[in-house]
């Protein structure tokens, strides 16, 4: 088994480009509060309506997430992640055509619910965990991370862009900017250790993971860890989600302007980034169950804050300390699903839990929006994602050990 050094000379490059690739599953979400007061000033819709575009792409992400998990499983990620890089830079920039009918916003977040499918966390995680074993927490720590910088810089950039060049023509530069970047990364960097011998595999007609050790699907859909994972990455997806396209919405109410809402805002993105850091460091070195209780209970503090705080240094730190608890939980769900279930089937048994987690995604944000709609504020909805915060870290930070291997499996049979 190589050591940590090891693992980072050879492949240091891979959870970079993964990173970066990353960041397209993300950049519509960590955007789209910046171009909320826009929109609603030109169409006259709420915030609800503007947020079910979310609603529209992870729900069609949750369908169709499991399928990816299959593609990934059978052909390795790269070629599934090339493709869902460019097809979310096109879908993206498209926004920016909306005219104003309802029924169009939503059919251009369909093109977008396809996209984001296409570069959904699994995809580049599946790259990374092939090549990282003794020091997978950290690897991963580093692919998430990316989204941290994301979150701070995406809601900042897409403010200027909105300011200098209008919002329409904000969702063509922003998306032309970010293809231009990582597009080259990828085609570079980006492979992981099913790729090696996937050409001679699928020849014999095997699919690319099935050299690697690990549960099926059907043997992890037999284990409670599986539904406690997956209970949990939906309910913390409902709440960072929610909170992530309302934090800029919920500071303007409080008084904030755009911008300088958006600059604290972006402090979750900073958070979220020494978060994973941190939590990566210490899955690879205590009982991870532990780590995920402590980490994935912070909210609960950052929900008081922004309640009863007052000031931008309170709501500051309510923006710290949630980046970092939301640093924690990708981390987390990825590296117990890796440690429960092996990586034979990696692909498809995260893109499981994650059809959970992406109807969390798809619920959070336009529960959180209908919420203010109802209420005229956002207080009775952060007050009830608090018992839910409590649930998702209890249902994780109780499982009990990894196992520390799988039962043998028979050789896979060539397909005809």
């Amino acid at each position: 088994m190589k050591t940590a050094r090891e693992e980072w000379k050879t492949s240091w490059t891979l959870p970079l480009a993964a990173g970066l690739g990353n960041t397209g599953s993300v950049i519509h979400i960590y955007t789209l509060g910046a171009f909320m007061a826009p929109l609603s000033a030109e169409f006259g819709w709420s915030r609800a309506e503007i947020s079910s575009g979310i609603t529209v792409s992870n729900s069609g992400s949750a369908v169709l997430g499991l399928l990816v998990g299959f593609l990934i499983d059978r052909f390795g990620p790269r070629r599934i992640g090339l493709v869902g890089a460019v097809l979310m830079a096109a879908a993206f920039a498209i926004l920016g055509t909306a005219n104003g009918s309802y029924t169009n916003w939503l059919a251009l977040w369909f093109l977008i619910s396809l996209a984001a499918t296409c570069t959904q966390t699994t995809i580049w995680t599946s790259a990374v965990i092939t090549r990282f074993n003794t020091s997978r927490g950290l690897a991963i720590a580093l692919t998430i991370a990316v989204n941290g910088a994301a979150a701070t810089l995406f809601p900042i950039i897409a403010t200027l862009a909105i300011n200098g060049l209008g919002w329409r023509h904000a969702f063509f530069a922003v998306a032309g900017g970010w293809i231009l970047i990582v597009l080259p990364m990828l085609l570079l960097f980006f492979r992981g250790a099913t790729e090696d011998p996937v050409r001679k595999e699928r020849r014999k007609g095997v699919s690319a993971s099935a050299h690697l050790p690990g549960l099926e699907l059907k043997q992890a859909l037999r284990t409670m860890a599986f539904y406690r994972l997956a209970i949990t990455g939906g309910l913390f997806a409902f709440i960072a989600m929610s909170m992530i396209v309302h934090f800029v919405p919920i500071l303007t109410d409080k008084g904030l302007n755009p911008l300088d809402a958006a600059s604290v805002a972006g402090l979750v993105g900073l958070a979220s980034v020494a978060g994973r850091f941190v939590t990566g460091y210490l899955l690879d070195r205590l009982r991870p169950e532990r780590v995920a209780l402590v980490g994935l209970s912070l909210p609960i503090l950052s929900i008081l804050l922004l309640l009863y705080g007052e000031g931008a240094m309170a709501w500051s730190a309510a923006a710290v300390i949630a980046g970092f608890s939301l640093g924690a939980e990708l981390d987390v769900l990825i590296y117990l699903t890796s440690r429960h279930f092996g990586l034979k089937r990696f692909g498809t048994i995260f893109a499981s839990i994650m059809m959970a987690m992406t109807a969390g995604t798809a619920t959070g944000p336009l529960v959180a929006g209908s919420f203010f709609d109802t209420y005229g504020s956002y207080d009775n909805y952060l007050l009830m994602i608090i018992p839910m915060v409590v649930i998702a870290a209890l249902s994780v930070g109780t499982l009990g050990p990894a196992p520390k291997d799988w039962p043998e499996l028979p050789e896979p049979r060539p397909s005809h």
